[in-house]
């Protein structure tokens, strides 16, 4: 499964990916893509492959959350649009990644994560899964945080929730239940359009009600 449908997204989607790789040279310049090194299924490196969102730069936390400055004007479209993700699709050909199955993290954070954490580490990582649907607003939650307990609170709040969600998902993981998450994950910008949409309208009736 993942090896032809990875196969067959890469052949109908590349026309998408080479006018997103020509947007991304066009508003911020080279590289259009961004490598990066995350630990894969028993902890083995590969190098994780997305559409480049931020600005050139060495600097800066891992963890990126709502407002990061870090992130370029059509960064923050693609990422809100899942659009950054597609390349991804090159390391589930290679083998590096499932379509379903935890999102893979950097090493920094899993080498000081609990043995109990680290046990999904057994399994293959992937675009996306139950963790990523349950925390698909993580960056407007990590804003929350000051950046001083940015990390602190991602290793001890997010990172074992992840883990034990992905970890109970893949324990009962089936052909169907993994179309179903690839499904809500395709359908998800849809769905966080309306809601913003939604509190839009509700934080302007609370505006006028106020004045009144």
């Amino acid at each position: 499964m993942d090896l032809v449908t990875s196969a067959l997204g890469l052949t109908l989607l590349l026309p998408v990916i080479c006018l997103i790789a020509l947007a991304i040279a066009i508003h911020s310049g080279k590289p259009v893509f961004f490598r990066q090194k995350r630990l894969g299924r028993n902890g083995r490196e590969f190098h994780l492959l997305k559409f480049r969102t931020m600005t050139i730069s060495k600097n800066g936390p891992g963890l990126t959350r709502d407002g990061d400055a870090r992130v370029t004007r059509i960064g923050r479209w693609l990422r809100k649009q899942k659009l950054d993700e597609l390349p991804q699709l090159f390391n589930v050909l290679k083998g590096e990644m499932s379509l379903v199955g935890p999102r893979p993290d950097l090493e920094e954070f899993w080498s000081q994560a609990s043995l109990e954490d680290r046990r999904i580490l057994e399994l293959t990582p992937g675009m996306t899964g139950a963790a990523s649907l349950a925390f698909c607003d993580e960056e407007r939650l990590l804003a929350q945080v000051s950046a001083e307990e940015l990390s602190s609170f991602y290793l001890r709040k997010v990172l074992p929730q992840k883990a034990r969600l992905d970890s109970e998902y893949a324990a009962q993981a089936t052909f169907r239940s993994d179309c179903a998450i690839l499904l809500q994950t395709v359908f998800l910008p849809l769905h966080r359009r309306k809601r913003e949409k939604r509190e839009v309208i509700e934080r302007e009736i609370n505006e006028q009600v106020s004045e009144q």
